[in-house]
């Protein structure tokens, strides 16, 4: 059947500019084009992108499409390895040069030095392949590239079709990837939660909402004295192998971790139920453990004497918090308040005056339905009546702390 080629492109681009700004992502958006293109009759049997985001440990992403049915994202990280695939690939040169980089992918040329990526379609029965400048409105170019099986490759036809997509189809894949990178910008800075409301558009200067949550602060022991001892980029480094396993831990649980106060972690695990509480309450311990032991594994492999080994304090309190946007009329922040917030803090501080590592208050242990491990009643700054601590049991034979004996905790250990 003979391609029409202005029918099949002017179909193409009027899908772009309109039904594919409602797809989710880029790689939706790359995988329908491959399926349109091919209803077409344009043999493409791979269409790929290369973009760069704005991501704090991810330089560029790739959206794959195969017609065998194949749909992935790949995420490229800015390290050695990764740097000398990009220099070996054409996408760099069409960064460079912004022009196009076609290769007839001929099986007589096995074995002569090629680009990587080239001998890897060849294998696969790949016969022609093109990459293409993909320019955003910023200035910058992105790449786009087809490749085909069929062996007489792609014709002047097919080549025109491309080249009446490139620039409807740069602009869908800029609006998604400023979307994806508010996204990734907002969950770095804000968290999760908080960013969703905010690209929602529902959120005002003093909104929120109270929520129930088990709420977690810890913080480094002694590290007034050690930032004024060690030089700053070691601080920085000290600091980010403590975050790092703090907001691991969290995560890995299920918590979100709100912010960073110097050295200190505050972190939450909402719930609405009875039985939602339990699971918090329990998840909120097993990022502690978790934490700890990340932090040991830390100490057994830290082999500058220069930098101590961590050691840290945690505080787990339960109770209502409110939720909410804070700040001035230019700078707002998310953040939790009220007087569970408050106790937790103190806790955290009790934690450090009696050097335990972890301490929970009674309301836990109330969710937990045991007060083991009970380790005194203390009188703490802004509170009338005195507090009582838990030190829980986080040694190899107790599960959480809390009642190791407990089925219905067993079965929550993760395995």
């Amino acid at each position: 059947m003979v391609l029409e080629s202005p029918i099949v492109a002017a179909d193409i681009v009027q899908w772009l500019y309109s039904d594919a700004s409602h797809l989710k992502d880029t790689l939706e958006i790359v995988s329908e084009l491959g399926r349109r293109l091919r209803n077409g009759k344009v043999p493409v049997d791979r269409v790929t992108t290369g973009i760069w985001v704005v991501h704090p440990n991810v330089r560029a992403e790739s959206s794959i499409w195969t017609s065998d049915g194949t749909k992935e994202l790949l995420l490229y990280k800015a390290d050695r390895s990764e740097e000398e695939a990009y220099a070996a690939s054409p996408i760099k040169r069409v960064h460079e040069t912004r022009e196009p980089v076609r290769v007839k992918i001929s099986p007589e040329r096995a074995g002569e030095p090629d680009y990587p990526i080239i001998s890897e379609l060849r294998a696969e029965g790949y016969a022609d392949y093109i990459a293409l400048p993909m320019p955003f409105s910023d200035g910058s170019v992105k790449v786009v590239s087809f490749a085909t099986k069929e062996p007489a490759g792609f014709s002047g036809s097919h080549l025109s079709v491309f080249d009446s997509l490139i620039r409807p189809l740069a602009l869908v894949c800029e609006l998604k990837t400023l979307r994806r990178t508010a996204e990734t910008v907002l969950e770095t800075y804000v968290g999760r939660r908080a960013g969703l409301k905010v690209l929602d558009g529902t959120t005002r200067r003093g909104d929120g909402e109270w929520i129930k949550a088990v709420v977690s602060f810890a913080d480094i022991r002694g590290f007034t004295r050690l930032s004024n001892t060690l030089p700053a980029d070691k601080i920085v480094v000290f600091l980010n192998k403590y975050f790092g396993a703090m907001t691991a831990a969290v995560e890995a649980h299920g918590g979100e971790v709100l912010k960073f106060i110097g050295d200190e972690v505050m972190a939450i695990f909402p719930f609405e139920t009875q039985e939602e509480a339990r699971e918090a309450a329990l998840q909120a311990l097993l990022a502690a453990r978790e934490t700890l032991e990340r932090i040991a594994e830390i100490n057994r492999s830290n082999t500058c004497t220069a930098t101590p080994d961590l050691s840290v304090g945690i505080a787990l309190h339960a109770g209502d918090v409110f939720y909410g946007n804070v700040g001035s009329e230019t700078r707002l922040d998310f953040t939790v308040v009220g007087p569970a917030v408050n106790l937790a803090a103190r806790i955290a501080e009790l934690a450090k005056d009696l050097k335990r590592q972890v301490l929970v208050s009674d309301a836990l242990a109330e969710i937990m339905g045991c007060r083991s491990g009970l380790y005194g009643r203390y009188q703490v700054k802004g509170f009338d009546e005195p507090v009582a601590v838990y030190s829980p049991d986080f040694s190899e034979k107790a599960v959480t702390g809390y009642c190791p004996d407990t089925t219905a905790l067993r079965a929550s250990e993760p395995n």
